[in-house]
C-alpha cells in the first residue's frame, strides 16, 4: 500500500520536486502495434479538382468489440474487433469535395487484461496513423491511391497514481492578438537602396 512506501524527502527536496500528489490518469496497461497496406484505394468525385488526401482518427466500430477468456492464458485475452478509418478529399483550395472511409480493418489479437474487480472497466483504444505510399493517380473523375496505415491498440484503465511533483504550472505568456498583416510594416524595415548607378573602379 502507498501508506507502507518509505519516501526519501532529502533526495526528492534535490531534485527540485517539492511534493507528492496523488492523480487520477488513464494507464495504459497493455499495448502492440500493426500495420496494414491498401494498394489501391479508389474514389469517386462527384465535382471539384483533386488537391490532396486528409485522415482523420480511425477508430472501432460501434458493436464489433469482442472480448474473451483464452483457456490456459490468465490475464491474457481475445481481443476482436474491427477499425474503421475516415479520409477526406480537398481540393486545391483546402476544401473538403468528397468524404469516404478506408477499407475495414479486422483485428483478431490477444491482449494483457488482467482480472479485476467489476467495477474497473478496461477501454480498448486505437490510434491510427495513415499515409499516402504514392502519388494520387486520376483518370477521368476516379482518384486512385495506395494507403499505408499505422495501427497502435491500447488496454486503458483509470486508476489513482503517485507522483512527485514539482508544484503548480507557472503562469502562461500573454496571448498574442491577432492582426492582419500590414504590406507597409516590411517597407518601413527595409534597407534604404542605392540611388546611383555603380561607378567604373578607379586603378592606381
Amino acid at each position: 500500500m502507498v501508506e507502507n512506501r518509505k519516501i526519501d524527502t532529502k533526495a526528492l527536496e534535490a531534485l527540485g520536486i517539492i511534493d507528492i500528489d496523488c492523480i487520477i490518469v488513464d494507464k495504459v496497461f497493455a499495448s502492440c502495434q500493426q500495420r496494414e497496406c491498401f494498394p489501391e484505394v479508389e474514389v469517386t468525385l462527384e465535382e471539384g479538382k483533386f488537391g490532396r488526401v486528409r485522415f482523420r482518427p480511425g477508430f472501432i466500430v460501434p458493436n464489433s468489440l469482442k472480448v474473451t477468456d483464452i483457456e490456459g492464458q490468465p490475464d491474457f485475452r481475445r481481443v476482436r474487433f474491427t477499425v474503421r478509418i475516415p479520409y477526406n478529399i480537398l481540393n486545391p483550395k483546402g476544401e473538403v469535395i468528397a468524404e469516404d472511409f478506408l477499407p475495414d480493418i479486422y483485428k483478431d489479437i490477444v491482449l494483457y487484461i488482467p482480472d479485476a474487480r467489476d467495477e474497473f472497466d478496461f477501454r480498448i483504444v486505437v490510434e491510427t496513423q495513415s499515409v499516402v505510399l504514392a502519388p494520387p493517380v486520376q483518370s477521368g473523375n476516379t482518384v486512385t491511391f495506395p494507403v499505408g496505415t499505422f495501427i497502435i491498440v491500447k488496454v486503458v484503465g483509470t486508476v489513482q497514481l503517485m507522483i512527485p511533483s514539482f508544484g503548480y504550472c507557472p503562469e502562461p505568456p500573454e496571448c498574442t492578438e491577432f492582426s492582419p498583416a500590414d504590406v507597409c510594416d516590411a517597407f518601413e524595415n527595409a534597407d534604404f537602396p542605392d540611388f546611383f548607378p555603380p561607378q567604373l573602379p578607379r586603378h592606381p
